[in-house]
């Protein structure tokens, strides 16, 4: 009945089959242009994007619990827009937003407002797309409370130098603590974290550059996965002396006796000399370690040392002490 009334009709219309075929490609094309240029067009519309948070708050998870929904006006293409809706339906964005735009609410809570928001517009809504305004002022998300510590890091380093060149100190670790996140038992059993071998041979400069952690055994977390490092690195100059050793907190009424009583101590000094670095450096022995040593061996203490000597060796490095009564 359809196929006869449609025959009918292009009879009428003095058309074949081909001819209808050519009008409905025609058709079909005209309507893909039109909508090809609309899409092409500005739009302004509300777009919505569920976000799930990420950031290293102390002590509290690295991602929200929960999924916070940011609208915002936008302008952008047709396209864009069905695009953005689309893919906004599939599921959440996750963002990682800096700590610091994130503030404290109440318990677990914490809010980005607006204007930080800003900063991390493409990020959630994508490029070539302008923001008009934001539908809300600031928005939430929960960060449950986590068992966390604090250790310190220890850095593991091979080091060489080239020769009269030495470290003017130890290796300095930026963050030297780091928060580790887990459960109690397995945090009992971390008191320090390590970072991977640093290796750094014939130095005659500074050095300085990044270092991953190396991770803790078992289900934990830390608040940063690397640190930075720096050396300083300075010639040196050896200057030998014969210092005699005294002793201090000598209580009243008791003697405390040295052997030997002269030392020779060899000073590694920064280069170059400006004048003598060991003017003014006394060397001598504690008498409370003297009280708590096992056999009445003591090694000796220095004074005045100034911060142009940055090492030194004592030849013997451990002395015979004897105590007496005063009569």
């Amino acid at each position: 009945m359809l196929k006869d009334t449609l025959h009918r009709l292009l009879r009428k219309l003095g058309m074949n089959g081909r001819d209808l075929a050519v009008f409905l490609l025609s058709l079909l094309l005209a309507f893909s242009i039109w909508i090809s240029h609309n899409l092409s067009l500005q739009y302004s519309s509300v777009v919505s994007v569920p976000v799930i948070a990420r950031s290293n708050i102390e002590g509290h998870s690295a991602e929200s619990s929960n999924t916070s929904p940011v609208v915002a006006r936008c302008r952008t293409t047709g396209y864009r827009l069905l695009k953005k809706n689309r893919m906004s339906r599939r599921g959440q964005l996750y963002v990682y937003f800096s700590p610091d735009d994130l503030h404290p609410d109440e318990g677990d809570v914490y809010y980005i407002t607006s204007n930080e928001l800003s900063g991390y517009f493409s990020e959630i809504f994508g490029d070539n797309v302008q923001l008009e305004s934001f539908v809300s002022s600031r928005v939430q998300f929960r960060f449950p409370e986590e068992n966390h510590k604090t250790v310190p890091v220890q850095a593991v380093s091979v080091t060489g130098f080239k020769p009269q060149y030495m470290a003017r100190g130890p290796m300095k670790i930026t963050p030297d603590s780091v928060i580790v996140y887990g459960e109690p038992l397995q945090l009992q059993n971390i008191d320090r974290v390590v970072t991977e071998t640093i290796t750094l041979q014939n130095l005659s400069a500074g050095a300085h550059g990044m270092a991953r952690i190396e991770p803790p055994r078992g289900s934990v977390r830390l608040s940063v996965d690397e640190v930075s490092y720096a050396l300083d690195v300075t010639r040196y100059v050896e200057v030998r002396r014969e210092v005699k050793v005294g002793t201090r907190n000598v209580p009243a009424g008791r003697d405390l006796t040295v052997y030997p009583s002269v030392t020779d101590v060899v000073f590694r000094c920064v280069f170059p000399l400006a004048s003598d670095p060991t003017e003014g450096i006394s060397f001598y022995v504690d008498y409370n370690d003297f009280v708590h040593s096992i056999n009445g061996r003591c090694v000796p203490r220095d004074s005045g040392l100034p911060s142009s000597v940055i090492d030194y060796t004592v030849e013997p490095g451990v002395l015979e002490c004897i105590e007496s009564v005063l009569r």
